[in-house]
């Protein structure tokens, strides 16, 4: 199927007349989920702002709120699951705790650390947040048939399990 050309196809003729010996399909890709990302991104932070939250904060809130009753964390969980360090977690601790949608206690098996737990305002902001997130999200595929959403979630699969096992070795 011809498609017709867009933002990335300018840019990749661009480096096929300065640079023909780079491989510029690759090009494509990459800049075509780079551009694809910045739109959805847009689109995201619309709709969690409604809530007050950053992309950051929805995703502290949610992994608290996924991993079920008592809906409580170790920060080090969420660093693992978030992928982020642990003074990456601290100011968006910090802020969630300021609006009240998170608490900080101490662990009841190690006095010395301390856990994140969601709030009940916490709950019901992330509940109504998450309900309005996979909303957008499907309007933001909506271009896309059912075979091509399952297409695009097996590539993806692929190239994320490739990066994955390589961080493993």
């Amino acid at each position: 199927m011809k498609h017709a050309p867009d933002a990335v196809d300018h840019l990749i003729d661009q480096w096929k007349t300065q640079r023909p010996d780079l491989q510029s399909d690759v090009m494509g890709i990459f800049g075509r989920f780079g551009r694809v990302w910045t739109y959805a991104t847009r689109a995201i932070e619309e709709t969690l702002g409604r809530w007050g939250l950053q992309m950051g904060d929805f995703d502290v809130l949610a992994t608290v709120r996924r991993s079920g009753p008592p809906f409580t964390m170790a920060p080090s969980q969420l660093t693992h699951w978030l992928m982020l360090s642990p003074s990456g977690i601290t100011s968006r601790l910090d802020r969630l705790e300021k609006v009240g949608l998170i608490e900080r206690k101490p662990s009841e098996e190690d006095r010395r650390s301390l856990l994140i737990v969601l709030t009940p305002k916490g709950k019901k902001v992330v509940d109504e947040a998450v309900a309005a997130h996979v909303a957008n999200q499907n309007k933001l595929l909506s271009s896309l048939s059912a075979a091509d959403r399952k297409a695009l979630d097996q590539i993806l699969r692929t190239l994320l399990g490739t990066f994955e096992q390589s961080k493993q070795e």
